[in-house]
């Protein structure tokens, strides 16, 4: 096999010329941009940052959970998620390879999550592996360029051929100047397509642009044992030697409703709910990589569970827009913003105003400690608002091309936040901001 001839694989036959990627470049440059990003996630930077920033900071511990073992589990879960999707993709790729260890990737797969392989020299970080991941890098890049070029090529020429069929139908003269300007721009965009084919993954074998994405896997699967091994119970360890040791039990964490300390609107905690992630050493497979198994764990209690993230998002950007903002809010926007709410927040939004109509247009000082209150609860929920919506672009397929930056964690959104708790925030944002308004002769809500 490329690449892994230690693990005992058979290589290709040298006499058989391996085809070119040529069109699936463009899949394949998502995927290899899929597998960086899932790599630089794992630095030790990224792991300290979501250690000790991410999962401590206001919004995910007062409505999420302060467990880090729970949140670490979410983490990592989604990380092998991430993962088994990219490593389908290398191994639906593989079976276009004449060497028969990469042909047969998902077998390899399967071993590696069984713990029975040796990723000695393998190692996260080591200068082997930094080289192969700065050359994926720069073939992500230049794919990138490639088809950016092709379609500024197929606009060029779409006006091209409208340009000739105007010219042929009319019958008139057209100014030889303005006509070679736009020919010599169109055969530099044809030669810029050429140049790019030449360097991008257009014009590289399956087998060895397989290999290095096989090979890549292998390392982000070892690391993510290394890095979440002493917090999540079913990954295997690995041993001096290098060799992944599986652990065959499940895992099972619940979510611990704890409650920080807070201004905002302090509930009763909810039922807990459980979670389960189970051994993957089976989980190769496409259905089980589009199962989204982290995404559907969210308990009823939770936002994700009911259905409602995106909304409350949406909601939270919009409150925190009419926030910053000097404008009047006409009544379509008005009327907008409040279809928005679900009927019980809506009864709950007219409970909370009805108890603060001492909030007079007149009464300055007590508009102004709205507005500050409100400022406040915003540096903890409209980040989460905007996590959520950013991780919906990122997995949306026709959003993200090739992008080989960390993405975006569930557990950074509303999706596992406490519903109960979410909406009286929310509230109190609309019913601070419905006072606001009020008091400089606005109107959000009325």
């Amino acid at each position: 096999m490329v690449g892994f001839k230690n693990l005992g694989w058979h290589s290709a036959d040298p006499k058989k010329k391996s085809n070119q990627l040529g069109i699936l470049a463009f899949e394949t440059g998502k995927t290899m941009s899929r597998l960086l990003s899932i790599y630089k996630s794992l630095s030790d930077e990224e792991m300290s940052r979501l250690r000790k920033d991410v999962m401590k900071s206001e919004g995910i511990a007062f409505l999420n959970s302060m467990d880090e073992g729970f949140l670490l589990s979410l983490a990592c879960a989604e990380r092998l998620e991430d993962l088994d999707r990219a490593a389908t993709s290398v191994s639906r790729l593989g079976k276009k390879c004449n060497d028969l260890g990469l042909n047969r990737f998902d077998l390899l797969y399967t071993d590696l999550k069984l713990g029975i392989l040796d990723f000695g020299k393998l190692e996260y970080g080591s200068r082997l592996i930094e080289r192969k991941v700065q050359k994926m890098e720069k073939l992500v890049s230049t794919t990138s360029s490639l088809h950016a070029s092709l379609e500024a090529l197929t606009e060029m020429e779409i006006s091209h051929k409208k340009m000739q069929q105007w010219k042929n139908k009319v019958q008139v003269q057209m100014q030889n100047a303005n006509v070679d300007l736009f020919n010599q721009k169109l055969e530099y965009q044809r030669k810029e397509v050429r140049h790019f084919r030449e360097i991008s993954l257009w014009s590289k074998t399956f087998d060895k642009t397989v290999g290095l994405m096989a090979r890549l896997v292998c390392v982000v699967y070892a690391r993510i044992c290394v890095v979440f091994g002493p917090y999540i119970p079913i990954l295997p360890l690995q041993n001096k030697g290098g060799c992944l040791q599986q652990k065959e039990f499940p895992f099972t964490i619940p979510i611990k409703e704890q409650i920080l300390p807070h201004s905002g609107p302090i509930l009763s905690s909810s039922k807990p709910n459980i979670i389960r992630f189970y051994s993957q050493k089976s989980f190769f497979n496409e259905d089980t990589a589009k199962n989204n198994m982290v995404f559907h764990a969210a308990g009823p209690s939770t936002l994700g569970g009911s259905g409602l993230a995106m909304r409350y998002a949406n909601v939270i950007i919009l409150a925190e827009k009419y926030l910053d903002s000097t404008d009047s809010i006409d009544h379509d926007e008005r009327e907008s913003l409040y279809q928005m709410l679900p009927e019980n927040l809506k009864a709950l939004m007219r409970i909370k105003l009805s108890k603060n109509m001492k909030c007079v247009e007149d009464d300055a000082c007590l508009a102004e400690g709205w507005r500050e209150a409100m400022v406040a609860m915003m540096v903890w929920l409209a980040p989460m608002a905007h996590n959520t919506v950013k991780w919906q672009m990122e997995r949306t397929f026709e959003k993200v091309k090739f992008n080989p930056k960390p993405s975006v964690l569930l557990l950074q959104t509303l999706h596992f936040s406490d519903k109960e708790k979410t909406e009286a925030a929310i509230a109190e944002v609309l019913v601070g901001l419905s006072c606001i308004y009020r008091f400089e002769n606005r109107h959000l809500i009325d």
